[in-house]
């Protein structure tokens, strides 16, 4: 291992894979947690308060790696995906924060 921290591998890797693989893959990570949200609600319609929101998303996929991690914790990948996870949810909850800073 490197002299940098255990911690900053996770973060590395995690700005890694929503930076390069998993954007080309799967697209703007916004409009992603919108279409998962938009096929979610009409699924649970029926059940559902509220509609589901793409700050929900990236925290039940969150929930998700969480519940994977139970199993076997020590899954590299679960912990890597769930620093991603907390990066974009942050980034696309507090969007407007950082909208008003730019200006």
């Amino acid at each position: 291992m490197s002299d940098s921290l255990p911690r900053f591998y996770f973060l590395d890797k995690a700005e890694d894979y929503i930076g390069g693989p998993r954007k080309r893959d799967y697209g703007d990570a916004k409009e992603n947690f919108h279409r998962i949200a938009q096929i979610l609600n009409a699924i649970l319609e029926d059940k559902l308060k509220h509609k589901l929101t793409e700050e929900d998303i990236a925290q039940i996929s969150i929930g998700i790696k969480l519940a994977r991690l139970r199993e076997t914790p020590s899954h590299e990948d679960s912990w890597i995906d769930i620093a991603g996870y907390a990066a974009l949810g942050g980034e696309v909850a507090c969007e407007d924060i950082y909208t008003k800073k730019k200006t």
